[in-house]
């Protein structure tokens, strides 16, 4: 159906050729589902830009063929690079034989128009119909892409929807006019995993209801491993191996490929085994390592942070300016837990479950409805909530935040210099030399040159961003940082050096970590003890080693069988996905079943294991 032969592409940059995509060729059948896999810059997105005949004005095909077989002009071959982005024939292929999925359906969507607008514009442009029709297969579309409510969500906006909504919504719109060819670019890497489950069902039912051939693009092996027939791994615009699903993960022949496995997080990982990174990094801790402060055994015996019965609701206002009336919504329930000395403590769960919410009230950025927040300062416990003025900005030193979006998270108009100083400056931390000469120890704790200190940030990678946030965080030598999400948005190479490097950092400072994250892979590698949450509730908290091997909460079980795991011999039930269930407690098994009026407590079913059931639950028949 598709076949690229010979492609290359170069942007032009002040005149310049840079080179994107060199001697590219791959082919696509009918049917067949192809995985393009690589690291960010590889070149995988300009591909599917040259197939789509969208490349920005900067970018030029400068050898090569996109032969495609159209069968809405009988099979007729026609070369996409050949043609002109603005023709006609162009337009026609475009959304209506070959379609595409964006990777941020947030940015990809229109802010101001409404998804039924979207979705049927894309059917006008392509198919002949009338209003009223063109308006039934839109919601029709919405209806098979899994929305609860096709009819409300035809009025809705991008910015009212999750973000697994958004995303079937962009899925609608590829589907709307059944293309023959649908490219998917990294379609559920900022989705959670039962939500990503869900996804990859759709995707896979859609494809052999309408007899697509499919293109993936994606870094998560795990997906690959599930939803591909051929792979073609690229690294710097080139191909370095490519072939059927089972001979590369099987029998990986280009070192590349192989590093790229072992960047993977796995269940199966020993005690004390390491990630390895494409690229390692070194880092020196400097002076941090010896100015860290000592913890004696008695300071040891109090928890380094106890949560105790946190509560957070927030009022919801609609109707107009006539008659309004508003409602309450429970953001955090009742959430207790205690965090040792140096251990790293994991919390999981789906967008929307309280995780940062939480975290933002532990670091006083949210005020609670109630609860108490205890934090040990070698021996000396502070009540957190009460602290004010000159306090609570010494307290800042004690605990930091490491931000989700390495992108979002830096000002891009300040300097890595000015970045790193400002919390320095903010809590009067030394005069200016001393300033800078902490900024350059910290570049190279996280292992970046000092010599970069002048740069900007839109000149570093989303890997390095990150790692400058963890200097940032690490600027007023805190004990304990909270990290949310740190890795999510990175590939899997740069996810295996900055976990490394959490790793290490942890070791040599002494570091207490709450560690936030949707995948389950990450946090089983990271974690000592985690804990899962679930619609602003603690549901069940285990030793990691416990949690895994034995989960007890319908929700947790949930969310470890919608895992991609990397590996043939476990590939993902789609048979058993369910869209929502699982994280409804009004339709989780008694006795974990949430309705309103049965009493509900964290039962111990020893080894630090509980789970939240029925206070009238006896231990022994849940661990039954």
């Amino acid at each position: 159906m598709l076949t690229v032969k010979n492609l290359a592409i170069d942007f032009r940059l002040h005149g310049n050729p840079v080179p994107a995509v060199r001697d590219i060729s791959f082919a696509i059948d009918a049917r067949q589902t192809v995985a393009l896999v690589g690291e960010s810059g590889s070149g995988k997105s300009v591909t599917a830009q040259a197939i789509m005949g969208i490349l920005p004005r900067s970018a030029e095909i400068t050898s090569g063929n996109i032969f495609f077989y159209d069968p809405a002009e009988q099979g007729r071959q026609v070369d996409i690079a050949a043609l002109d982005p603005e023709s006609e024939s162009m337009c026609q292929i475009r959304g209506g034989s070959i379609s595409i999925i964006f990777q941020e359906p947030m940015t990809s969507l229109s802010p101001v128009h409404t998804i039924g607008n979207q979705i049927s514009e894309a059917l006008f442009l392509h198919r002949d119909a009338s209003f009223r029709d063109g308006i039934k297969l839109t919601e029709e579309m919405l209806r098979h892409v899994g929305f609860p409510d096709p009819v409300c969500a035809m009025r809705m906006y991008p910015f009212e929807l999750s973000g697994g909504l958004r995303q079937r919504a962009m899925i609608a719109m590829a589907m709307i006019c059944h293309p023959t060819l649908l490219i998917a670019d990294e379609p559920t890497t900022a989705l959670d995993v039962t939500i990503q489950a869900r996804i990859l069902k759709l995707i896979r039912e859609l494809q052999n209801e309408l007899g697509m051939a499919l293109l993936l693009i994606t870094h998560d092996l795990g997906v690959v491993a599930n939803m591909a027939d051929d792979v073609v791994v690229m690294y710097h615009g080139k191909i370095m191996e490519s072939g059927p699903l089972q001979n590369l993960f099987e029998a990986p022949q280009h070192d590349y490929l192989k590093a790229l496995m072992h960047a993977v997080p796995r269940f199966d990982m020993e005690q004390n085994e390491r990630l390895t990174p494409v690229r390692e990094i070194e880092s020196e801790v400097g002076s941090l390592g010896p100015g860290k402060r000592v913890w004696n055994e008695d300071s040891r015996q109090i928890p380094h942070l106890r949560i105790e019965n946190i509560s957070k609701s927030y009022s919801l206002r609609s109707g107009n300016w006539i008659k309004s009336h508003s409602t309450e919504m429970l953001a955090v329930d009742d959430v207790s837990f205690e965090v040792q000395q140096g251990e790293c403590f994991g919390l999981v769960g789906e967008s929307g479950c309280g995780k940062t919410t939480l975290s933002k009230i532990i670091m006083r950025a949210l005020t609670p409805n109630m609860g108490r927040i205890e934090y040990n300062d070698h021996g000396k416990v502070i009540d957190v909530r009460a602290l004010e003025g000159n306090d609570l900005l010494s307290f800042r030193r004690k605990m930091q935040f490491i931000f989700q979006d390495p992108f979002s998270a830096l000002s891009p108009r300040m300097t890595i210099f000015d970045i790193l100083r400002e919390p320095l400056v903010v809590h009067k931390m030394g005069d200016v030399e001393i300033q800078r000469t902490m900024t350059k120890e910290l570049m190279r704790v996280v292992g970046l040159d000092p010599r970069f200190l002048n740069r900007y940030p839109h000149s570093f990678s989303g890997g390095q961003r990150q790692r400058i946030g963890i200097a940032r965080a690490l600027a007023l030598r805190p004990e304990l940082l909270i990290c949310d999400e740190p890795v999510s948005a990175l590939d899997v190479s740069i996810q295996a050096q900055v976990l490394n490097l959490l790793k290490d950092l942890q070791s040599e400072l002494g570091l207490t970590y709450i560690f936030i994250s949707h995948n389950l892979a990450v946090i089983h590698y990271i974690a000592d003890r985690v804990a899962v949450m679930c619609r602003g509730r603690l549901v069940e908290l285990a030793p990691r080693d416990v949690l895994f091997a034995n989960p007890i909460h319908p929700y947790t079980r949930a969310l470890l069988s919608a895992v991609p795991h990397p590996e043939l011999s476990q590939p993902l039930d789609f048979t058993a996905i369910t869209d929502g269930a699982a994280s409804e407690p009004s339709q989780w098994r008694a006795p974990f079943t949430v309705d309103g009026t049965t009493a509900m407590s964290f039962i111990s079913l020893g080894d630090g294991h509980y789970v939240r059931a029925a206070s009238s639950t006896d231990s022994s028949e849940l661990a039954a």
